[in-house]
C-alpha cells in the first residue's frame, strides 16, 4: 500500500468509526450531486467520446461508477446480512459499457444507491463490523468504511468528468 493509499485508508477508518451511517450517507449524496453536475457538464453530443484514446468517455466513467457502486453496495448488504463476500470478478471493467446519457446514468446510480441507503439505515450501526469487504487498493474494509469509500470514489470520478468536459467543450 502506498503512503497515499494508507492515508486514505486511515481517513476511511477514522471517519466511518466517528460518523453515524446517516451522516455517511449524506456525504455520499453530496458527492453524488457533484458527480451529477460533472456528468451534466460534458457536452451531451460528446458524452460517448473519449477525450484521448487511452482515457474513458463520460459514458464509460459513469458505467464504471455504477458498476463499482453496485459491487460494493452488494458487498455491504451481504455483510449486513451476515453473508460471506462474493469474490470480485476481474472482468468487471473489461466488458463494453452500455450506452446511456448522463441523466440516465445518474438516475440509475440514484436508484441503486437509494436502495442501498434504505438498507443501511435499517441496520444496527454497530452490527457486523467484523465482516470484511475486500478493496483492491485499501485492503479489507468494514461496511461503514466501504460506504464512505463510495464518496471518495464518486469525487475521484467527478474530477475525471470535469476534465472530460473541459477537453471536449
Amino acid at each position: 500500500m502506498t503512503e497515499e493509499e494508507a492515508r486514505i485508508r486511515s481517513y476511511l477508518e477514522a471517519q466511518a468509526a466517528k460518523l453515524p451511517p446517516a451522516a455517511i450517507i449524506e456525504k455520499v449524496r453530496a458527492a453524488m450531486a457533484e458527480l451529477r453536475a460533472a456528468a451534466g457538464s460534458v457536452p451531451s453530443v460528446r458524452f460517448h467520446d473519449r477525450p484521448e484514446p487511452a482515457e474513458w468517455s463520460g459514458n464509460e466513467v459513469m458505467a464504471h461508477v455504477v458498476d463499482a457502486g453496485n459491487h460494493f453496495g452488494d458487498q455491504i448488504v451481504r455483510a449486513l446480512d451476515g453473508l460471506p463476500p462474493v469474490e470480485s470478478g476481474s472482468n468487471r471493467s473489461e466488458k463494453p459499457a452500455p450506452r446511456h446519457t448522463a441523466p440516465e446514468w445518474c438516475a440509475i446510480l440514484e436508484r441503486d444507491r437509494e436502495a442501498l441507503f434504505e438498507r443501511v439505515l435499517r441496520a444496527d450501526p454497530t452490527a457486523r463490523l467484523d465482516k470484511r469487504i475486500e478493496h483492491g487498493m485499501f485492503g479489507t474494509l468494514n461496511w461503514r468504511e466501504t460506504l464512505l469509500f463510495l464518496r471518495l470514489h464518486d469525487l475521484d470520478h467527478t474530477r475525471q468528468l470535469e476534465k472530460n468536459a473541459a477537453a471536449l467543450a
